[in-house]
């Protein structure tokens, strides 16, 4: 098959063809004026016919030479124009960069029209409106965007509400378009505008103009805009869903950096399991807890990382899991490289997405442990004096030191049980107990324990360390004493008794008292067991002290020498006072 000629081959044979046509015409002239100057009639006649008629076909030959010549150019225009336009289509849709695409089209609008400038919209999402985007003029040089780059708004509205192109040579002069304001106010002549479609949907519009010449844009550059628009829609379109997606990707990227950083830095720890049942976030929080790092159950399934970890959790996870809900739970387990138990408070609870499906579980851990010890100590000193403990530990060991002991008791207790309910009774003692601990916070003693009917309190213990032990003893008794005078004129008279009081200076031991399986802080020692027996000595609503407590508070206080004591338990009799009041309150 043979090869078709190219371009410049024609081209070559055109002019070949006009070069002969030429020589011919000049022939035929040397022939015809030859003739003119010959004698013989007859002769002269026969060949100026023949002359006539062969001058007649040149013409025409010539005519149609011409219109060969022109289709040939247009021709080769569109063809050019289809080249240039799969040129600029490859451009355009090489990159998603909506800056660089739309500088682009621009550029093309220029190079395919001709045009003097030409204006890209877009319509607005939210609006509706055809937007300017950009401004070029014939020298590709971007306009700035002002009022004296004027166009014809009502062609631009026409084109984008039916969609159908628009073109005209003259639009002074155009029956659709000359008597609009636009026309007249900004001498426009030649327009070409054309929408930006995909599909149904109109994107926008691309408008091009000429306001000096007319007759610049045809037929043919209206339907070869036309179909540029539409890959340029494409490609704008693409364009702008990049845009979009990228800044859709950064606010998430962001919005998971920020998480990451949330769950970085809060004290919790925050474990989550994915919808293939495996660790996908395990923070620096939980490292801490746990003393495993995150290399050690990252992307693990829960029920070995579960196991590594040493939590017992695996049937929370499979309940919340398959039944959805929370779970609030504490555990207390063996933490690597923490010596003794681990309180741990969890907290677990579904991941599902906008449409509630399940896309796994959160853990949220609390180490609670040492909040549980400081609420066990909670129960027997006062809850200032708990905050102000700065090292627990060191102050739970036991430790032996001078500290003053009370105790007080309610009289009449063993007789007036007897003819009441265990509800009533509990109530009634709860209730002068609760006189007797204010009294003692008041003071900054430590509730040691109840037993029965009476209350013990210590002061200057490692929890509670202080100077004027005796002193906050002494003042708690004699509280005790005033509070108890109001009290009893609020109770029944059925429900009214009396109160004792034994307090004593001296050497004990105070820390944990019990087994692995329960202790209380407590003190032991002499000092606790001559304040109990001072106790069981004093009469009703007396207040007894021993020698070594009076000595350390007899500057300010009024007491009564009793006749020396005999105690159980000591073979030498105690010498005690009677608390009568205090010179300085």
């Amino acid at each position: 098959m043979n090869e078709q000629p190219s371009i410049t081959q024609i081209q070559s044979n055109i002019r070949q063809l006009r070069d002969l046509i030429d020589n011919l015409g000049s022939t035929v002239n040397q022939q015809h004026q030859t003739l003119i100057t010959t004698r013989a009639e007859i002769a002269q006649r026969a060949a100026a016919q023949s002359s006539d008629e062969l001058a007649r076909l040149l013409v025409h030959v010539r005519r149609n030479l011409e219109d060969l010549e022109r289709r040939f150019r247009d021709q080769q225009k569109e063809q050019e124009q289809l080249q240039a336009l799969q040129e600029i289509s490859r451009v355009i849709n090489s990159s998603l960069d909506l800056n660089e695409v739309l500088g682009f089209v621009m550029d093309s609008i220029i190079d395919l029209t001709k045009a003097e400038r030409a204006i890209l919209l877009l319509k607005d999402e939210e609006t509706g409106e055809q937007e300017v985007q950009l401004y070029r003029n014939v020298d590709r040089e971007t306009i700035e965007k002002s009022s004296t780059f004027e166009i014809s708004r009502s062609i631009v509205r026409t084109v984008a509400e039916t969609g159908e192109p628009v073109v005209t040579m003259n639009a002074q002069s155009d029956s659709r378009f000359a008597a609009q304001e636009s026309i007249i106010s900004y001498n426009l002549r030649s327009i070409l505008c054309v929408p930006l479609k995909i599909k149904d949907d109109i994107t926008g519009v691309i408008y091009a103009d000429n306001r000096i010449a007319a007759g610049v844009f045809g037929n043919t550059d209206r339907d070869l805009l036309a179909s540029f628009a539409n890959q340029a829609a494409v490609a704008i379109d693409n364009a702008r869903l990049f845009r979009q997606t990228q800044a859709n990707l950064i606010e998430i990227t962001e919005m998971r950096d920020l998480m990451d950083n949330v769950f970085a830095s809060i004290a919790s720890g925050v474990i989550t399991i994915d919808e293939d049942e495996r660790i996908a976030l395990y923070n620096r929080a939980a490292e801490r807890i746990l003393g495993f790092p995150d290399t050690a159950v990252m992307h693990q399934t829960y029920n070995a990382a579960m196991q590594t970890l040493g939590l017992p959790v695996e049937p929370l996870i499979y309940d919340v899991w398959n039944n959805g809900g929370a779970h609030n739970t504490e555990v207390d387990v063996v933490v690597n490289k923490r010596p003794g138990m681990t309180s741990l408070n969890l907290t677990l609870t579904p991941l599902r997405d906008y449409d509630h499906d399940m896309l796994g579980v959160a853990m949220v851990l609390d180490d609670v442990t040492e909040k549980k010890r400081l609420e066990s100590v909670r129960r027997y000193l006062p809850p200032a004096l708990v905050d102000q403990i700065r090292d627990l530990d060191a102050a739970q060991r036991p430790q032996r030191r001078i500290m003053s002991v009370m105790f007080a008791d309610v009289r009449g207790y063993s007789t007036f049980s007897e003819h009441l309910d265990p509800e009533n009774l509990i109530q009634i003692m709860n209730g002068y107990f609760t006189e007797f601990v204010y009294a003692i916070n008041e003071y900054q003693g430590l509730t040691d324990k109840f037993m029965g009917d009476a209350v013990m309190a210590l002061y200057n213990t490692p929890l509670n360390p202080q100077e004027n032990h005796a002193e906050r003893a002494i003042r708690t008794a004699l509280m005790i004493r005033k509070n108890m005078l109001r009290y009893l004129t609020e109770v029944s008279e059925d429900r009214r008794l009396h109160f004792g009081i034994g307090i004593h200076t001296g050497e004990a031991v105070a820390g944990n008292v019990g087994s692995s399986l329960r202790k209380d802080y407590s003190a032991i020692g002499d000092a606790v067991n001559l304040s109990k027996r001072i106790q069981e000595n004093a009469q009703a609503d007396e207040i007894l002290i021993s020698r070594a407590t009076y000595e350390q508070v007899k500057d300010w206080v009024t007491a009564e020498p009793l006749e020396p004591m005999k105690v159980k338990g000591r073979q030498t009799p105690e010498l005690i006072y009677r608390l009568v009041g205090a010179l300085v309150e």
